[in-house]
C-alpha cells in the first residue's frame, strides 16, 4: 500500500501503521481514510497530502 506525506509538516501517513491518534486501525489505505480525517501533527486536510 502507497504511503502519503503531509505537504505542511511532512507527516507521512503508512496504510501498514494506521494513525493511532484517529483511531485508524492498520490496514487502511489513504484513499479508504474518512473524509473528515486530517494529518495528526498539523491538522491539514487529506487534500494536502500527495503519494510519497
Amino acid at each position: 500500500m502507497e504511503k502519503y506525506v503531509c505537504g505542511v509538516c511532512g507527516y507521512v501517513y503508512d496504510p501498514a501503521k494506521g494513525d493511532s491518534e484517529g483511531n485508524i486501525p492498520p490496514g487502511v489505505p489513504f484513499k479508504k481514510l474518512p473524509d473528515e480525517w486530517v494529518c495528526p501533527v498539523c491538522g491539514a486536510g487529506k487534500d494536502e497530502f500527495s503519494p510519497e
